[in-house]
């Protein structure tokens, strides 16, 4: 069989670092009986060494071709399951069952920040996250109030997650290399309060709307939503800009709506 040439509209690169790999398997840690569940393992180096610590694995891969030769690629591993499916669109909760799922991958870059928004929305199935991201992503997820990179995605992901950036990867880790460099993520849903899934929809919609026009003030962004008698009423100030508040501010302005019916 021919080697599978990258394809560009699926925003493949292959990692194929050795010691980058160790790195990432020894970040996972991942142990007998884990529900692991890989995103996009391409040519399956790291599917190879999960599969055998964990004694089975779930793997979703879009590329149809990637899908249907891992199995022969990793010696027919009796533990490995393939979904070949785009993982913007997979269900996760199908896969939990009883227990939590522990989710990994390379993250095709080019629909990183929907998949994460997608994965988020079922964080209650999900026991953790490592992923490997495109490393100006990682730096808005993980991103403090008042920095260049502080955005919507800071904000809701911080809800969900606690987070912990692990380390930087160059691209010559990867073939072909990237234009740009990664770095690997831990991000660790909580628990959500009955409160805190009430209080949900309202903070999506008050965060979505401020950051749709993040250079102006919140009495501006959030016009037709909030006014400024009930700006001032969460203690915050209708001047500020939404990128020098921080998560408990957003909560509070989402606490002045109504709760939807």
């Amino acid at each position: 069989m021919t080697a599978h040439r990258p394809r560009k509209r699926f925003g493949q690169h292959f990692l194929h670092d050795g010691q980058v790999i160790d790195r990432i398997v020894a970040a996972i840690d991942p142990r007998p009986g884990d529900r692991l569940v890989e995103i996009g393992p391409g040519q399956g180096v790291l599917t190879r060494p999960l599969l055998a610590a964990a004694g089975s694995i779930d793997v979703i891969e879009l590329d149809r071709d990637l899908a249907g030769d891992l199995h022969r690629r990793l010696g027919q591993p009796s533990g490995l399951t393939v979904h070949q499916a785009d993982a913007l669109d997979f269900d996760f909760t199908a896969l939990a069952g009883s227990d939590r799922i522990r989710i990994v991958g390379n993250l095709p870059y080019n629909i990183s920040t929907p998949l994460i928004f997608h994965l988020l929305g079922q964080a209650d199935v999900i026991s953790d996250m490592i992923f490997m991201l495109q490393k100006e992503v990682v730096d808005r997820l993980v991103a403090e109030p008042g920095s260049r990179q502080y955005g919507r995605l800071s904000v809701m992901a911080g809800f969900y997650c606690r987070m912990n950036r692990l380390f930087d990867v160059g691209p010559e880790a990867f073939h072909p290399p990237p234009k740009v460099d990664s770095a690997i993520i831990r991000m660790i849903p909580e628990d959500l309060s009955p409160g805190d899934l009430e209080l949900l929809p309202r903070l999506e919609g008050v965060v979505r709307q401020a950051f749709s026009q993040r250079r102006k003030t919140l009495r501006k962004s959030l016009s037709g939503m909030l006014t400024e008698t009930e700006i001032q009423a969460a203690d915050i100030a209708p001047t500020a800009r939404p990128e020098t508040l921080t998560l408990a501010q957003f909560k509070s302005l989402a606490k002045t709506l109504p709760p939807e019916p």
